[in-house]
């Protein structure tokens, strides 16, 4: 069974830079009533309109890409996003979460994206999540998204499998994603945006290349790891797996950083990270090891099942 937890057990206040703007607030699995005013860009509506046995807008949209028009549900139009926030999803946790248990309907979806040149269909081998069988978007479907405003233009996305390796333990994200935001919800909080470790890393590298050698490295390194809500674990800054950005039932804005730990995790690695102070996720058969990892070097962290 997994580990009870409540967002009293994550939450804790950002440094936000509150003059920057409002940015589009998101719930789980849907896009935002901002983000589909925003996406009226460039689009016309379908004039059928019908209701799936499971409840699902079956009304179709009009997408105009760069050469070509792209007819997508409701349904459709969120596992693209879905997709391209996370860069690889399994289809078993798709059909669980984004489209409630109904595998039927994800089915008939992913065929209709497939077809028109926007969802790719994969295989990782040796992939121990829900299903081997992993979804991502492909490039006309990551420019169709931008193209169409579908998401914020904070939000960055991705479209393409990376290393296998990558690949296996990031199709794990989303799982967490969606258990998380589900206790952020519960206590009355939206989530504004996510942010993955690929973002966090160019952006940090960007800022730590740009100080000057003149300048004392330790204080910098420190400073620009302020500057991203991050901290330095003997001379190093841990980046996490997953970044969740969300307004709490006050309006405050928060963050979470959360981290997926295996069992092939180093001791030294796996001290780092939860000496940042991430919320540390594992599967219940890595628990026992991880909790022996970090009590050997005398680090009180919990560790959450995935």
């Amino acid at each position: 069974m997994d580990r009870p937890y409540g967002i009293s057990d994550f939450a804790f206040p950002t440094r936000w830079d509150r003059e920057s703007g409002p940015d589009v607030v998101e719930r789980a699995g849907q896009g935002s009533r901002a983000d589909r005013e925003q996406s009226q860009t460039g689009r016309g509506k379908g004039s059928n309109s019908t209701r799936s046995r499971g409840g699902f807008d079956r009304s179709v949209t009009i997408y105009r890409g760069r050469d070509r028009e792209y007819s997508l549900r409701e349904s459709e139009v969120r596992t693209l996003t879905d997709l391209g926030k996370f860069r690889v999803v399994p289809e078993d946790d798709l059909a669980r979460f984004g489209y409630q248990g109904n595998y039927t309907q994800m089915e008939s979806d992913i065929r209709s994206l497939t077809r028109q040149g926007l969802v790719e269909q994969r295989t990782i081998e040796g992939h121990s999540s829900y299903s081997t069988k992993v979804l991502t978007l492909t490039k006309d479907g990551h420019r169709l998204l931008e193209r169409a405003q579908l998401v914020s233009s904070r939000q960055a996305t991705y479209h393409g499998l990376v290393k296998p390796k990558e690949a296996r333990h990031d199709a794990d994200l989303y799982r967490l994603y969606q258990k998380v935001t589900r206790e952020i919800e519960r206590s009355g909080g939206k989530v504004r945006r996510v942010v993955l470790d690929y973002e966090l890393k160019k952006d940090l590298y960007q800022a730590l290349s740009r100080i000057r050698p003149d300048n004392d490295a330790k204080y910098e390194r420190i400073s620009v790891a302020n500057r991203f809500d991050l901290k330095v674990v003997d001379g190093k800054i841990p980046i996490p797996d997953l970044r969740i950005e969300y307004e709490d039932d006050c309006r405050d804005v928060r963050r979470l950083d959360l981290e997926i730990a295996t069992r092939d995790y180093r001791p030294q690695g796996l001290g780092e990270k939860a000496k940042a102070g991430f919320h540390m996720f594992a599967r219940q058969q890595d628990q026992a090891k991880l909790r022996r990892v970090l009590d050997t070097q005398e680090i009180s962290a919990k560790i959450f099942a995935l």
